[in-house]
């Protein structure tokens, strides 16, 4: 290994294994922005402050022995402009054909040969412009990629965009301290275990081997353990099946973030809460749409679970977990439903299963990859669909002479799991995004016009009940 060179950690291993042709395993993200661009500006920030970040100018390099290690590399030659693409969208400009345009690269594998990352401008989207980035999982997860993406804007037009900022211990600290500061009580919130958990599931990521010394903490891993890799595989639905390179994808328009609250202060329930009965209804709705049967049916969704400090400088890699929420297909009433998903998520807030599952991914990211593959075959079949929730900054946000009016972003689903949804809110409003596999769900806009459907009926239960009350 050269000096240049670093070995891959396990769990970015693993994802960097899940790679195949039916499922990419990039992060992809869309931020849109009124305003004109200004693209020197946009330039020099990814410069400035996303090439701060070794990752992002180093490539992949496999080991030829089966047993050898992954290892980071610096591409010796890096040029920032082939990373940097700019693209039209065909008229009339607007949202469904930048819903198109993101579909495609979603489908489009990234050069391996660089390092894994690309951005694409579009200055022609409405009355303003959107940027489309790709990162493959193994460089980060979503919250550190959310990080990362937030740092390349300032919270006024006017900033010193160009000025570095650095910590005590002298690591460029840049605008999150200000920008991301306010997401970071909700995201503890949506977060949380309980305090022993925390502490013992951050030091069994970074030391897999504790994981004989659980138990002393009150964590009962073999039995958990068991629990994960021994349930049923999920029912067969239409959102199973075999994948294609095809993806689709579509996201809402923002609904307000006030409202998500409010229906939650009088019913009981979280923002999670209330969000995931919204969409588990609007799936619930386009199964019966195509003639699918729904009564008692229940499938899971991964919830990825962040497990770092977020008041802490941004670390790139792989830190979270991930648990399984039984979404309640089958019900109809709303309100018996949230209280279902509210109860589900309660009880998965003080399991371990998020640091069991990331110990398993460690543990993937050591074996020979033919005994990787069946490994994550077994654990993929358990769910459905990968369902994550990133809380955003709640005030405006400014980058390259444009105002971040909404950002929506999809983390890969590997294996057979065919189903993304995000929940992702910024300054006020909340906006749900879906994409899937072209053969099984061609039309995941279908799905939005349903979750639209949904919150409105939510809207209408709250009134409903501040009446009676």
């Amino acid at each position: 290994m050269s000096l240049q060179s670093e070995k891959m950690a396990n769990v970015d291993t693993a994802w960097w294994h899940m790679e195949g042709p039916t499922n990419l395993m990039m992060i992809t993200t869309v931020m849109i922005f009124e305003g004109k661009l200004d693209q020197a500006r946009l330039r020099q920030t990814l410069e400035k402050r996303m090439l701060a970040y070794d990752r992002f100018r180093q490539r992949v390099i496999e080991s030829r022995s089966a047993l050898g290690p992954v290892v980071w590399e610096l591409d010796p030659n890096f040029d920032l402009d082939a990373h940097i693409r700019r693209v039209g969208l065909p008229e009339p400009g607007g949202k469904t054909e930048l819903e198109q345009l993101v579909s495609d690269l979603m489908s489009t594998p990234l050069d391996y040969s660089k390092p894994l990352w690309q951005i694409h401008i579009v200055e022609n989207y409405e009355d303003g412009f959107a940027v489309i980035n790709r990162l493959h999982h193994c460089i980060a997860d979503g919250i550190a990629l959310m990080r990362v993406l937030l740092s390349l804007t300032d919270d006024n037009p006017d900033a010193v965009w160009f000025e570095e900022e650095t910590t005590s211990n002298g690591r460029r600290r840049g605008i999150l301290s200000r920008a991301f500061g306010p997401a970071v009580g909700v995201a503890r919130t949506t977060s949380r275990l309980s305090g022993t958990l925390v502490r013992e599931s951050a030091k069994t990521i970074r030391h897999p081997g504790r994981i004989v010394d659980a138990t002393k903490y009150g964590i009962d891993f073999t039995s958990r353990l068991g629990k994960v890799t021994l349930r049923w595989p999920d029912p067969p639905t239409l959102f199973k099946g075999e994948l294609g390179v095809r993806k689709q994808a579509a996201w809402s328009e923002p609904v307000s973030l006030a409202d998500v609250k409010a229906i939650g202060t009088v019913t009981g329930g979280t923002v999670n809460d209330v969000m995931a009965t919204a969409v588990t209804g609007a799936l619930r709705r386009y199964m019966e749409d195509q003639g699918a049967q729904t009564a008692g049916l229940n499938f899971r969704a991964y919830i990825p679970f962040n497990l770092r400090p977020l008041d802490q400088p941004i670390e790139l890699g792989n830190r979270f977990g991930l648990v399984f929420l039984s979404l309640p297909i089958g019900t109809v009433d709303q309100l018996e439903r949230l209280q279902i998903i509210k109860q589900r998520m309660d009880e998965l807030k003080d399991s371990p299963e998020a640091a069991v599952a990331i110990t398993l991914l460690a543990t993937a990211g050591m074996l020979p990859k033919d005994i990787e593959t069946q490994m994550f075959k077994l654990f993929h079949a358990k769910a459905t669909a990968v369902l994550t929730n990133v809380p955003g900054p709640q005030q405006p946000l400014y980058m390259a002479g444009g105002r971040l009016r909404g950002i929506m972003g999809w983390v890969p689903q590997a294996g057979n799991v065919a189903l993304g949804i995000s929940i992702i809110s910024y300054d006020g409003e909340v906006l749900v995004g879906i994409n899937t596999d072209n053969g099984l769900v061609p039309n995941p806009s279908a799905i939005i016009d349903h979750f639209y459907v949904e919150f409105d009926q939510l809207l209408q239960l709250k009134n409903e009940v501040e009446k009676t009350s």
